[in-house]
Parts: structure tokens; sequence; C-alpha cells
């Protein structure tokens, strides 16, 4: 079956979205520091009828929150581009900015929160706030057959999303979840963000071996 059915309501929240008085704050505070940056909820970045849905926690300071595209401009995005582009999820040239010509191949990109949360922790209102716009996503993307949930808090709210039980697909570098009642397939990384990679948590070597499972699910 497939994923969703219907449209649930819009992909992304609208760029003045008043949803979360905290985040709020700290974007109109972010406007007046740095008028030039984008500073608002970050939308989906994406290819048409996507096979592989990768999905992070949050926007980044100086990443998508300054960029306005998911993973673009922090060290995060340096490795998951990188890796997407040489497993053909995307074509052209990473440079670390919107207008660098990149584009994606059978995926799309999002965030489990829209808005850049202090300290990059989000609260479990939160996320919960956000939640529909990632189901709406879903709905909209009949064509997603793989998910890749980078790190623990967008695997639990993915699966939160679909009301499946969290204690029934935890969560582990690596692991491969077979989803009841969904044409989907969960695979789980540590994300790719700079304290993982300097302390050793995740190597280039084993955010690769994900891909290859991801590869083998959707050839």
């Amino acid at each position: 079956m497939s994923v969703l059915k219907g449209n649930l309501g819009p992909v992304d929240p609208p760029l003045d979205c008043p949803a979360c008085p905290r985040l709020v704050a700290l974007r109109d505070e972010l406007k007046v520091t740095y008028p030039d940056w984008h500073n608002a909820p970050v939308p989906t970045f994406t290819s048409a009828s996507p096979r592989l849905l990768v999905i992070g926690l949050a926007p980044g300071l100086k990443g998508a929150n300054c960029t306005g595209r998911p993973f673009t401009g922090d060290y995060a995005g340096d490795l998951l581009y990188e890796t997407m582009l040489a497993y053909g999820f995307a074509e052209g040239s990473y440079d670390a900015r919107p207008d660098d010509g990149l584009t994606l191949k059978d995926a799309m990109i999002t965030n489990a929160v829209r808005c850049l949360p202090p300290q990059n922790k989000p609260t479990g209102a939160e996320i919960k706030t956000c939640r529909p716009y990632l189901l709406s996503t879903l709905a909209a993307n009949p064509s997603v057959k793989a998910v890749l949930a980078l790190g623990r808090i967008a695997h639990e709210t993915f699966l939160t999303a679909l009301d499946l039980k969290r204690a029934s697909f935890k969560f582990a570098h690596g692991a491969e979840h077979v989803l009841p009642g969904y044409d989907l397939r969960l695979f789980d990384s540590y994300h790719c963000s700079r304290y993982n990679t300097n302390t050793g948590r995740l190597t280039t070597e084993m955010f690769r071996s994900v891909f290859d499972k991801i590869r083998v699910h959707i050839p």
C-alpha cells in the first residue's frame, strides 16, 4: 500500500509560521542580527517522484537557517551531499550555497522541525507541532519507498507520525526496519554532524554502509 492517501495540508509551513513562540522569537532575533539570512522555516528540498526521503532533526544556525536549503552551509551537509552524489541521489556540485546548481535525483530532504531551535534542541511540543508537515510531505509523495532517519529524534518522529510503536523499531546505526502496513523501509544512521564525525561515532565508511543498504532496496 502507499504511505498515506490524500492531501493532509501544506507540505511546508509558511515562512512566517507563528506556531512555536520560542522558535519565532529566535527567528525574529536573528533577523535583526543577520538580516540577509533565510531566518524562516526551511522548505523540503526535493526531486520529482523521489523514492528516498532523508529526515534530519532541524536546520542548523549557519547552515539551513542561513541558506534556506536543508543541510546547506554546515559540515553535516558536506558529508551528506558528498555521499548522495556518490550514490546517485544528487547531481552537479555541492558548494554549500543554495545557488550552487546541485539537484537531487530520486530523493528528497527535510527536517523533523523546520525552524532553527535554540542550542539545536527542539522541545517535544515543537516536534509535535511540526509533525503534520511531515505527514503531508509523505502524502504528497507516494513514490517514497525508503526513509533515512539521521539520528534518534528523526527516527522516533517518523514512527510517531505513522502511529507505530517506537519500542518495536529501536534506533541503531545501520538498522533497517520493515514497517507493517506501509510500503516503506526505514533506515537509521547516526546524524552526520561535525560532533559525531570528529569523535569517530560516525565515519564516512559507516555512513556509506547505510547507503549501500538503501541502494539494495531501491536500486
